[in-house]
């Protein structure tokens, strides 16, 4: 793991266990068969005005505490971003900082499925069987974080999404990371059809805050061939219009849409806001 921090390696190390805990119960063999008997998930879709949104479930950040509680009803507010237009819903999967779930995934997709919009599988990867899972339990794309893994473990999570027929979210942090992506991007077949997205996190990773200004300082390194993804400090329509017209064609929200009381409403407006340019 290059550049990591104490978080990162904190969540690799914790991924790794409950990847190590899920192979005991079920054999990557047992669960690549029934992710290929799995139905089709939705595809991704941009709309013609050049901006989307991925809206995020996320009932914890590490960031900022509590977004809602555990008994949040999760069929209704995937529900409520994808009738706001959201083109995907970000699902966090992760249990010890984040209160996710697999079962939240699984729930999602159940709502999303019949209105036509795909959920990704978000966590902190490092086996391509948490992949697997992903699609089993009927998600459309997952994240890929690129400074999780050496160039060639990512490629093997990479290579296994391709085979499933997931899109994957590729996710740097800085300048170095945007560069392995370049290489990732160049090698990977069918990244111009939309089947992959190049995305930057503005999070200090250190620190766990986040500077909206590096979205924009560093949005011309981003891969051009792929879409291009705001990740983290999207929190209101200007922010959205911003980011479009800096050149990113989708932005991934999660707080902000959590701790609103109306987030249909504010996707929405977020969503108009980013179609203005």
């Amino acid at each position: 793991m290059s550049g990591d921090s104490d978080f990162l390696r904190e969540m690799a190390v914790g991924s790794a266990q409950r990847t190590r805990e899920a192979k005991s119960a079920c054999s990557e063999a047992a669960l690549l068969e029934r992710a290929r008997a799995a139905p089709q998930a939705p595809a991704l879709r941009r709309h013609p005005a050049g901006f989307d949104l991925i809206a995020e479930l996320k009932l914890r950040s590490p960031a900022v505490g509590q977004l809602k509680s555990v008994a949040e009803d999760v069929h209704a507010r995937v529900s409520a971003y994808a009738n706001a237009g959201a083109a995907a819903v970000s699902v966090l999967t992760e249990p010890s900082r984040f209160d996710g779930t697999l079962a939240h995934l699984e729930t999602a997709v159940r709502a999303l499925t019949p209105l036509g919009i795909p959920a990704m599988r978000k966590d902190f990867l490092v086996d391509p069987y948490q992949v697997i899972e992903a699609r089993a339990a009927g998600a459309g794309g997952v994240l890929v974080i690129v400074r999780m893994l050496p160039v060639s473990g990512l490629r093997e999570l990479l290579d296994c999404a391709r085979r499933l027929g997931l899109f994957v979210l590729l996710e740097a942090f800085d300048e170095e990371d945007i560069g392995t992506m370049h290489d990732l991007v160049g090698d990977f077949p069918g990244a111009a059809q939309g089947s992959l997205l190049a995305g930057l996190n503005c999070r200090n990773l250190a620190t766990l805050q986040i500077t909206p200004q590096r979205l924009i300082d560093l949005a011309h390194l981003l891969p051009r061939s792929v879409p291009r993804v705001a990740e983290s400090g999207v929190a209101s329509a200007a922010d959205a219009q911003q980011l479009s017209r800096a050149g990113y064609e989708y932005a991934l929200i999660g707080s902000a849409l959590m701790k609103g009381n109306d987030p249909r409403a504010l996707a929405a407006e977020i969503l108009a806001a980013g179609r203005r340019r």
